[in-house]
Formats: C-alpha cells, sequence, structure tokens
C-alpha cells in the first residue's frame, strides 16, 4: 500500500533514517490517507529518544518530552515527534504513573487505543500493522487494541472516543469493546469537562450525529450528559410527534448541516420537555413553556462542559426561540429578526426545518408551507435592506444630540421610539424623514420635564 507523504514528513523520517534511526507516520494521519481524507495533522513514531531527535533539527520545541514528544518545526509548520514507548500503571484513567522508552514499534503501537489508529507507514517499510487496522476498517468496525478493559483503564475518554470514530466513519463497535464500555463508563467522572466537550463536539458535527444513542445505550451520556438519558426515557403522546423526545433529538439532528451551534441548537432545543412534561385527561403529552426551561438547563450543561461564553449564547437562544411563532407578515418577521438577533435567525429558520422534519406527519405540510413563506420573506427583508435593528437606523445618538438633546438614557428610548416605527413601515428610514420626528419627540420630551 502505497501513502503520499507530506515533503515535510518525509524529510523528517528521512533525517531520523539517516541518522540510524527507525521513524513512521503513526496513528490518525494512517487512518485518514487510507481513507482518501485529508489528514489534519501528522504525527510521528521513532525509535530516537528525545535528545536524540533534538539533535538532527535546528528548531524544536518540548512540547512533552517526559512523555517523549517533541515538536519539530518546518517552515513555522509544527510536526510532534515521539519516542516509542511503554506506559506505566495509570492512576487517574488518564495519565500514565510513568513511561518507558522502547525499541519496539509493535510494543509502542500495542498502547495505542484502536486498531484503525494503530498503523504505522513510511516509504522504506510500507504500511505496519500488526493488529489488524486495515481488517477492521475493511469491516467497519471500531475494536480496541489488545483488551479493551486495559485500553479504558488506561484512559476513559477512549469510550466516548469509540463512539466518536464510530460516528464519524459509520463503523459499528466490536462487541467487546462495547461490552467493555458499559462496564467502565462511569470512569468518565475523573475526565475533565474539556476533554469531554472535545468529544461532542466532534461526534454531534460528524456524518452521523444519531450515534450518541449508542452513547446512551453504552451508558456513556449517564455519565457526561444525563439530561440526554431523561429525553430518551421521555414519550411523546402527542398528534405532532411520532418519537421519544431523545428519539425525536438525534432524528432532529441528522435534518441540519453539520455546523457545531446549529448540531448542539438542536440537541438541545427539547431538553427541557422532561421537566415540563404533563398529560392531559385524553393522555396527550403536552411540555408548555419547555423552550424557556431548555435555555437555562442548556447555559448550566453547556458552562459545566466549559463550552466558551459565545457558543453559550447562541445555542441558548436557539433553545428558547426554536419554538416561538412568528407572524406571517412582513412586519412579524422583522419584528422576529429583531427581537432573536439577525445571526441567530437564519440558524433558527434551520432549526425550525429540522425540528419538522423529525415530526410526525400531522399537519406537517401545513408547517412547512408556513416556514417556507418566512424564508421567503426573510430573503426580501435582507434584499431590500430593511432596517431590523438599532444599527441599521438612518439616524444616531449623535443626530438626536445635534438637535438638542442631552446625552444619557432618553436618547435610546426615542432611538427604540424610532426602531418601533421603522419596523412597521420600512419608507421611514430616511433621515430627514427620522429627524423630523425626532423633533417632535424632543419637544414633547422638554415639555413634559
Amino acid at each position: 500500500m502505497k501513502i503520499q507523504l507530506p515533503d515535510k514528513v518525509h524529510k523528517i523520517i528521512e533525517t531520523l533514517q539517516a541518522a540510524g534511526y527507525e521513524a513512521y507516520a503513526v496513528g490518525g494521519c494512517v487512518r485518514d490517507s487510507i481513507l482518501g481524507r485529508e489528514p489534519n495533522d501528522w504525527d510521528i513514531t521513532t525509535s530516537a529518544k528525545p535528545e536524540e531527535t533534538k539533535r538532527l533539527f535546528l528548531r524544536t520545541i518540548d512540547t512533552g518530552i517526559q512523555h517523549g514528544t517533541v515538536t519539530i518545526m518546518m517552515d513555522k509548520e509544527g510536526f510532534e515527534v515521539t519516542t516509542y514507548r511503554i506506559d506505566g500503571e495509570y492512576e487517574d484513567s488518564r495519565h500514565p504513573k510513568e513511561v518507558t522508552f522502547t525499541a519496539s514499534l509493535e510494543e509502542d503501537l500495542k498502547r495505542r487505543d484502536f486498531t484503525i489508529n494503530a498503523m504505522a507507514y513510511n516509504e522504506q517499510d510500507g504500511l505496519v500493522d500488526i493488529f489488524g487496522g486495515i481488517r477492521d476498517m475493511e469491516a467497519g468496525v471500531i475494536r480496541c487494541v489488545g483488551d479493551a478493559k486495559e485500553r479504558f483503564t488506561e484512559d476513559a475518554l477512549r469510550m466516548l472516543r469509540a463512539v466518536r470514530f464510530s460516528a464519524q466513519l459509520g463503523y459499528r463497535i466490536e462487541e467487546a469493546t462495547g461490552q467493555a464500555v458499559r462496564e467502565l463508563a462511569p470512569s468518565l467522572q475523573k475526565i475533565s469537562a474539556e476533554r469531554i466537550q472535545a468529544e461532542l463536539v466532534k461526534l454531534v458535527t460528524s456524518p452521523h450525529p444519531d450515534y450518541l444513542r449508542i452513547a446512551y445505550e453504552t451508558g456513556i451520556t449517564k455519565e457526561v450528559l444525563p439530561e440526554f438519558d431523561l429525553c430518551m426515557e421521555t414519550p411523546q403522546n402527542n398528534p405532532h410527534h411520532c418519537y421519544s423526545v431523545g428519539e425525536h433529538i438525534l432524528h432532529s439532528m441528522l435534518a441540519v448541516e453539520p455546523d457545531k451551534v446549529l448540531r448542539l441548537g438542536m440537541l438541545f432545543h427539547d431538553i427541557g420537555k422532561p421537566q415540563t412534561l404533563t398529560i392531559d385527561e385524553e393522555g396527550i403529552t403536552h411540555n408548555k413553556m419547555h423552550p424557556v426551561v431548555g435555555e437555562e438547563m442548556t447555559k448550566k450543561i453547556l458552562r459545566r462542559l466549559k463550552f466558551d461564553n459565545d457558543t453559550i449564547d447562541k445555542v441558548s437562544k436557539i433553545v428558547l426561540y426554536h419554538d416561538q411563532e412568528i407572524a406571517l407578515t412582513d412586519t412579524g418577521v422583522r419584528r422576529a429578526m429583531n427581537r432573536m438577533g439577525e445571526d441567530i435567525f437564519p440558524m433558527i429558520l434551520a432549526v425550525h426545518r429540522a425540528d419538522i422534519s423529525a415530526q410526525s406527519d400531522y399537519k406537517k405540510e401545513e408547517k412547512l408551507e408556513k416556514l417556507a413563506y418566512i424564508e421567503q420573506t426573510y430573503e426580501d427583508i435582507r434584499n431590500r435592506k430593511e432596517a431590523v435593528s438599532l444599527k441599521d437606523l438612518a439616524v444616531t445618538g449623535s443626530d438626536l444630540i445635534a438637535l438638542g438633546m442631552q446625552p444619557g438614557r432618553q436618547i435610546g428610548e426615542v432611538l427604540h421610539e424610532l426602531l418601533e416605527l421603522v419596523l412597521e413601515d420600512p419608507a421611514l428610514n430616511q433621515k430627514e424623514e427620522l429627524l423630523e420626528i425626532s423633533k417632535v419627540k424632543i419637544q414633547k420630551l422638554a415639555e413634559y420635564l
């Protein structure tokens, strides 16, 4: 099997080999190359000790030298080069107590998580696949290298990574590997929120975000996202729905593009339904106020998982507004754009479409026709460049001060009043027109005071 190594990777391997050491591209870059994908980065493994590696290259950084990793800089691009190693005992489900350098490539590959990530390659020896990575890729299987319990005991995050790789590649998880996840899932409690977050984002933005179902079935979400488990266990006996809350969420994620904010918006859009569940006399389920409850829950969950403030703000707004009624008029759409925010509004429309797609057929055509009208009206408003926020107004606070208003809260109040007028009638958004209206308002304020 021939893999085209980047020139810089080839040069690093060749330099190490010329000095008498073994060196290979290893791990995910080999896997992705075989799959015909562009690797995000290229990792190199070598028999050279860190100090020996450093002596061969002009610019190096000690990024993890205690674990044998040196970053070689070539034209401002970094490549991690790690010495063959054997990991010692793991004490925290993440870090080995100690590492021992070894001269054996096989020993180094033994410590890796999955067979598909335990292959190495150089142009001299070709593909080194000791543990059957190619076989498992051909079969579409995620399988641990060696004993699954040992691999997951070494690093508990590997359990979530198994589901993530399954979702990214569309592979199934091998039986013994899955059983080990079920037994050891509680040890995920020891993993940092930042690492959980990174894997969760990769999973939900994958081609198969609905594989989060596997994380539920194996007990992973019980440890890292218990709110989702409640959704999976909450029925929807309602004409508008044909799935449980959790299954509805999974189906809806498939119906929106793989953008982080949109997929997270779908994951959490109904997260408040279990907490707001009521059942009427006819046995029909209802979830009034679930967007409001869900917004607060979403903020708490995303903070717990250490998401950045911008993501928290956008996703929680999507949850709050995803079910909100929008009047079928130009004014109604302008007001919705103003209320929800111009950056969020198109996301809300995408979320609404995905939400409908994962519902029952009850009134589905009617809902889609209404949504299509709103989408077209939104595009028309944008094309006409109509004002929907204060920044779009033809006058500013400075203009009001020039008319004689004193700086302060009243300027903001007048601008908001002008915006209300413009939302009703976009033709009013002319500077001269708004200044004349402002003069009247300023006069009335002066008389009131």
